[in-house]
C-alpha cells in the first residue's frame, strides 16, 4: 500500500509539475528583471512558495513599497490557506500524523489535486500527501532556479510565450478544480463569480476578489445544499 501511495502521488502530481515548471521559470526571469539576484529569486520560492504572492512581491519590491505594506499584502493574499488543512482533513475523513510537514506544500493546485484523488477513491495517507506536496514544491523551486539562471533577457524575444506563461498557473488550477466540481456546488460558484464581477467593475478588482470569496463562503455555509457542505 505504501508503494502504491507513492506511485499514485507521483501520477497525481505530474500535471502540477508540468504546470509549475514554466510558471516558476517565468517568475525566475521576472525576479531577475526586477533586480533580484539568482539567490534572492530562489529564496523567495523556497521561503514564500506562493505563485501569485511571489509575483506581487517582486512588483512591490520593484516599486519600492514599504516593507510593512509588502508583508501585509502578502499575508492578506495567503489567508485562504488557513482553510485548506481543515477542508482536506474533512474530505479525507481521518487525522493526519505529519500534517505539519506536508502542510507547508498545500497550495491551491495541490489541494485541488488531493481532493480530486480522494473523490476518485484514493485513501488518505501522510505518505501520499508528502510525496504530492514535495513533487510540486521541488518543481516550483527548480523552475525558479532555471529562470533566474537564464536571466532577465530570457523571454524578451518571445513576448507571446511570456504572456502565455502568466496564464498557465490559472489554467492549471481551473482544470484541477473542474475535475472535482459537483452540480450542488454550481450555485455557490455562480454567486461568487457574480459578486466578484460586479464589485470588481464598480469598485476595484481587489475588492471584487474579496467580495467573491466572502460571498461564496457565506452562501455555501448558510444557504448551500447540504451535500455541498
Amino acid at each position: 500500500m505504501r508503494q502504491n501511495d507513492g506511485a499514485r502521488a507521483m501520477i497525481v502530481a505530474l500535471p502540477i509539475v508540468v504546470g509549475y515548471l514554466p510558471i516558476a521559470f517565468s517568475f525566475g526571469v521576472a525576479a531577475t528583471r526586477a533586480g533580484l539576484s539568482m539567490v534572492e529569486a530562489v529564496a523567495l520560492s523556497v521561503l514564500i512558495y506562493s505563485g501569485a504572492a511571489q509575483f506581487v512581491a517582486i512588483a512591490l519590491i520593484a516599486a519600492g513599497a514599504p516593507f510593512v505594506v509588502s508583508v501585509l499584502t502578502l499575508v492578506a493574499m495567503s489567508l485562504r490557506h488557513i482553510l485548506y488543512g481543515p477542508s482536506l482533513m474533512r474530505a479525507a475523513g481521518r487525522p493526519a500524523r505529519f500534517g505539519g510537514i506536508w502542510g507547508f506544500g498545500l497550495t491551491d493546485e495541490v489541494l485541488a489535486a488531493a481532493l480530486g484523488a480522494f473523490a476518485r477513491g484514493q485513501v488518505f495517507s501522510d505518505r501520499f500527501m508528502l510525496i504530492l506536496a514535495a513533487a510540486a514544491y521541488g518543481a516550483w523551486v527548480f523552475g525558479t532556479y532555471l529562470g533566474a539562471a537564464a536571466g532577465a533577457a530570457a523571454l524578451v524575444e518571445w513576448p507571446i510565450v511570456s504572456a502565455s506563461l502568466d496564464f498557465m498557473l490559472t489554467a492549471l488550477f481551473l482544470a484541477l478544480l473542474c475535475s472535482i466540481l459537483q452540480r450542488a456546488q454550481l450555485g455557490i460558484i455562480a454567486v461568487s463569480v457574480l459578486l466578484m464581477g460586479t464589485v470588481g467593475i464598480v469598485f476595484s478588482p481587489v475588492l471584487g476578489i474579496l467580495a467573491g470569496m466572502i460571498g461564496g463562503a457565506v452562501f455555501g455555509t448558510f444557504m448551500g445544499p447540504k451535500d455541498a457542505r
